[in-house]
């Protein structure tokens, strides 16, 4: 394990993170709403602490190993989060807890979206902007960025992207050079969030609003600066903008770039777990709304705009509302919250499970039932026209096992903290899905959780936005042998 190197590339990171407590303070200072002092004492802590790592360590250049990459990265999110909870501590008006200010950062870095806060309309707008921008900085994965950057200061980064990506399938680079595909994705990553920020100031948002509201809907993190969330607005253009790029940020972004690039729509249409994925949201979105309509829940016309937009809201595990979907009625919030824990597309911003081990899951199911009428048959299995490797199997099956395992084990922690059994059930899944709103206690807030439960889903927040497998991984004895 190279710990020399490890340091000097946190530190690296660090430093980088503290330059974005700079746009919040210049807010702060715009507004007069008296934070500025926080985030100015924030950036100075960790910039110090990032140039503490790295002035002793920075002639260490050695190579990275795939152990150094899954290190680096888990240690950067719990670290990153750490560091993020400052504004909040150290913000005079806000009254946070050390165990509040860190679930809200480690929340907004996840993109989970759940908060312990309320009264956000009446929140300093610094506090509010910080929010949103620490969501947008989680929402491509802030080690990505930092691939783009760092080879100008002579760190490979390929070991880390393939720690970060989201997916079974970890070594899939869009152009010959990592560098070059982490650049490729953070331009797409930028231009859609400008295309949003725009729509929304086009469809009556302020541009305050307007800005922050396209950070969480592109990084599908879905913190707001209203206690009403998007409903707030009332204003159906706004929620029909927000449903249409929650939906293109659910979808592979290597997708959009091969778009762009060949100027075609072909490969969308040839891509298996799009059309899942699309499949999915359609069906539900039918489901949701006939149900909505025949409860007399609402009318037609808002029937179907509550019905869509709450359906991609929670299938992208975004977690904006326009209504509560949690008072809906009959099997309707547990049939979205099922949606969640499937997700949206590897490769995307979004949580949950993946559509593409779904499909896989699926398939290998199918496939089983077949083996029992034709057992010595060769059955492989295909996404289009290409064989899934049985490595690639394994690993689905491996990591779901996993995941249900650490959602039981959660399960069973907050329920001795005495929670009920629906609150606990949604917390663990709305945090290991990073979805953020759950169902009974927690379907507003988190803030009245006992703080035992609050470091739990921590945890969860944080296995879900590593898709469990990277951070169990530095559990194991094999790991820390050389």
């Amino acid at each position: 394990m190279h710990f020399l190197v490890i340091s000097r590339i946190l530190g690296i990171l660090l430093m980088l993170f503290s330059l974005t407590l700079l746009p919040p303070a210049g807010l702060a200072l715009f507004y007069q709403d008296g934070t500025w002092s926080a985030f100015l004492s924030a950036f100075f802590i960790t910039a110090f602490c990032g140039l503490a790592c790295w002035l002793p360590t920075h002639n260490n250049k050695a190579d990275l190993r795939t152990r150094d990459g899954f290190l680096i990265v888990t240690l950067f999110w719990i670290v990153l989060g750490l560091f993020g909870s400052i504004p909040f501590l150290m913000s005079e008006g806000m009254q946070m807890s050390f165990t509040d200010a860190l679930f809200e950062s480690i929340s907004g870095l996840t993109t989970t979206g759940a908060t312990v806060l309320s009264g956000l309309d009446d929140l300093p707008k610094s506090i509010l902007y910080y929010r949103q921008q620490l969501q947008w900085l989680g929402g491509m994965g802030i080690v990505a960025i930092a691939v783009a950057i760092l080879p100008m200061l002579g760190i490979g980064g390929m070991q880390l992207y393939k720690a970060e990506t989201p997916g079974p399938v970890k070594d899939n680079k869009l152009l010959p050079r990592v560098t070059e595909t982490a650049k490729a994705l953070l331009f797409l990553y930028v231009g859609l969030t400008t295309l949003c920020a725009f729509a929304y100031y086009i469809a009556g948002m302020s541009a305050f609003d307007a800005i922050t509201h396209s950070y969480a809907t592109v990084a599908i993190g879905g913190f707001s600066t209203h206690d009403a969330s998007i409903g707030y607005f009332q204003n159906p253009a706004i929620e029909l903008i927000a449903v249409f790029f929650m939906i293109i940020s659910g979808i592979n972004f290597a997708l959009h770039f091969i778009a762009l690039r060949s100027r075609s729509l072909k490969n969308y249409w040839l891509d298996t777990e799009l059309k899942f994925y699309l499949f999915l949201l359609f069906i539900i979105s039918a489901i949701t709304i006939f149900v909505l309509i025949v409860s007399g829940t609402y009318t037609v016309n808002d029937a179907i705009l509550k019905g869509l937009f709450g359906v991609v809201s929670i299938s992208t595990t975004t977690g904006f509302s326009s209504a509560d979907f949690s008072s809906w009625p009959t099997f309707l919030p547990f049939l979205l919250f099922y949606m969640a824990i499937i997700g949206s597309c590897a490769g995307s911003t979004g949580g949950g499970m993946k559509v593409i081990r779904i499909v896989l899951i699926v398939k290998q199911g199918f496939r089983e039932l077949e083996r029992l009428i034709h057992p010595n048959a060769v059955i492989p299995i295909k996404l289009g026209s290409n064989r899934v490797p049985d490595r690639v199997i394994e690993s689905v099956w491996g990591f779901f096992s996993v995941y249900v395992m650490a959602y039981m084990f959660m399960l069973l922690v907050l329920l001795a903290t005495g929670l009920d059994i629906t609150t606990a059930f949604t917390a663990v899944g709305a945090s290991i899905n990073n979805l953020g709103p759950g169902l009974g206690e927690v379907s507003e807030t988190y803030g009245s959780m006992p703080d035992s439960s609050k470091w739990v889903l921590c945890l969860g927040m944080i296995l879900g936005r590593l898709e469990v497998f990277t951070l169990l991984v530095l559990l194991t004895p094999n790991f820390w042998r050389d």
